[in-house]
């Protein structure tokens, strides 16, 4: 049995788990989602981050997705967008918009269906496997009851076996079919205590994540200007979050993985949880998780964007009241850490300020823009990782998104053929920077056309500001006349290539491709 201090059986949450929670049918299926359900309850609730990224190092430690996540995850580089594309599917999926979630359901699959191979010890894995996404969703569920216990606020039985259903739900909704997770509460905790006891490993995903991740997040937007500043919270932060982590997994999966037990680190982990619970007496704008990531990852055009807000009609007041807060306080962020560069003696770091155009030397760009996972090479997935965030930014479905897809692979056969000089089937830094004079061959034109069609969704053979905006998620940057306020082909294809190959900064390219 797992530890109750660690992990969350059903017995020690409720009285009785007799009653066996009914497998929902199609009737029901929609009634599990929406505004309602338990699980948007969960949504704005502050302790939830913690179940959340209790939840991603059980996964983490499952060696199927443990391999695909070292693999093919950005979650080391680029933290904050997988954040937020993470927190945008949960919405999806979990909304009362059922076309919405179905169209999500089928891009989750693809985006699944992409990720497959072997880890460096030959093993196999598919990120399509059944029970493989069974046990996702069964760490959310899991997670989520054990943050309530540990909290202070245990789930009442009807609580749960709700909670329990719309996971259930969840996953009948992503096309597995009914068995790969127990069909009853009370038959999920020997399911979960199995899993702990005899699957879990220490991956390499795992060890990323509690010590070098935590260690080394990088700073989210809203604070790039304030680099020492995030440098030292994130000293003090990042082994805290590690410790509370750590203490609140299952006990045998720690002494298995050799996961040290910190003196006071139960107790440290119970107050978390009961303060993170305190929150939830906030006023409710304050929690909402869009706003939170909004602070995280502001447009990089927000003074236009505020402009343009303004002179919205009148119903859009509600929004630009919400643009002009955060825009206030990211331009408060902005002051402090001028300010505060002024009275310290510590050199000044790249912030979004540097102006567009400027140039990056190609040990940076190759950091910060090629090497999508983090690992120190470029490969397929890295390049894979690109065409799927440009399909997420975009909302791509079919052919579309394989066609974008199919562009960045012939680019990668081009970039090894041209590029992996020792054969090893990926581009180190330094083969890169000894072939820099012109990465803009015909493949990654090919590259900026498909991108162009896809982004033109109408068809017109332009990119007009909403589609821009789509894309980018800002204004237009650049300089129009009333006549021509339209992006052209021509325009768009150079400016992708002045980006890709010529390592210029972009106002656009940089927040889509470079920032964390």
């Amino acid at each position: 049995m797992t530890d109750p201090d660690a992990s969350a059986p059903g017995a020690t949450e409720t009285d009785d788990h007799s009653a066996p929670t009914p497998p929902a049918d199609e009737a029901q299926l929609g009634a599990l989602f929406g505004p309602d359900s338990q699980f948007h309850r969960f949504f704005n609730d502050p302790r939830w981050a913690l179940a959340v990224v209790r939840a991603t190092v059980l996964e983490a430690a499952h060696p199927q997705i443990g391999a695909a996540l070292a693999d093919n995850s950005t979650f080391v580089a680029h933290p904050w967008r997988r954040l937020r594309n993470t927190l945008v599917s949960l919405q999806r999926m979990f909304g009362a918009d059922d076309h919405t979630r179905q169209r999500e359901a089928a891009r989750l699959n693809r985006l699944h269906a992409r990720l497959s191979g072997t880890d460096a010890q030959d093993q196999p894995y598919d990120a399509m496997d059944p029970q493989v996404r069974a046990w996702v969703v069964a760490t959310l569920f899991e997670s989520s009851v054990t943050m309530c216990r540990l909290s202070g606020q245990p789930l009442d039985r009807q609580s749960m076996e709700r909670l329990y259903a719309e996971f259930q739900a969840f996953l009948a909704a992503l096309g597995d079919a009914a068995g790969h997770l127990p069909p009853t509460v009370q038959e999920f905790w020997p399911y979960y205590d199995r899993v702990v006891e005899e699957e879990l490993e220490h991956t390499e995903a795992l060890r990323i994540i509690l010590h070098q991740l935590f260690d080394h997040l990088p700073a989210p937007a809203l604070l790039d200007g304030l680099p020492t500043v995030w440098a030292a919270g994130r000293a003090l932060a990042g082994p805290l979050i590690g410790t509370i982590t750590v203490a609140s997994l299952p006990e045998p999966f720690r002494r298995r993985a050799g996961l040290p037990e910190v003196p006071g680190a139960r107790t440290l982990m119970r107050s978390a949880y009961v303060a993170a619970g305190l929150a939830r007496f906030l006023p409710d704008n304050w929690l909402r998780t869009e706003n939170l990531v909004d602070l995280l990852n502001p447009s990089p055009d927000r003074d236009r964007d505020r402009d343009r807000d303004r002179d919205r009609d009148s119903d859009r007041d509600s929004d630009t009241a919400r643009t002009a807060t955060l825009t206030s306080l990211r331009d408060r962020m902005d002051q402090a850490g001028a300010l505060f560069r002024l009275v310290t003696p510590f050199p000044v770091q790249h912030t979004p300020a540097e102006p567009t155009g400027a140039l990056r030397n190609a040990d940076e760009f190759f950091t910060e823009v090629l090497d999508q996972t983090g690992n120190g090479y470029l490969d397929w997935p890295d390049l894979a990782a690109m065409a799927r965030e440009l399909s997420t930014r975009l909302d791509l479905d079919e052919p579309e998104e394989t066609r974008l897809y199919q562009a960045y692979a012939q680019w990668w056969r081009e970039l090894q053929a041209a590029l992996d000089t020792d054969g090893d089937g990926r581009v180190s830094k330094e083969e890169y920077a000894a072939a820099t004079p012109s990465l803009a061959g015909p493949a990654l034109i090919r590259v900026a056309e498909v991108l162009f069609d896809v982004t033109d969704a109408n068809g017109d053979g332009f990119i007009d500001e909403a589609e821009y905006r789509t894309l980018f998620r800002t204004a237009f940057r650049r300089t129009m006349t009333e006549a021509d306020t339209r992006y052209t082909r021509g325009a768009f294809v150079k400016d992708f290539l002045s980006f890709m190959s010529g390592r210029r900064r972009s106002t656009g390219y940089d927040p889509l491709l470079a920032d964390a």
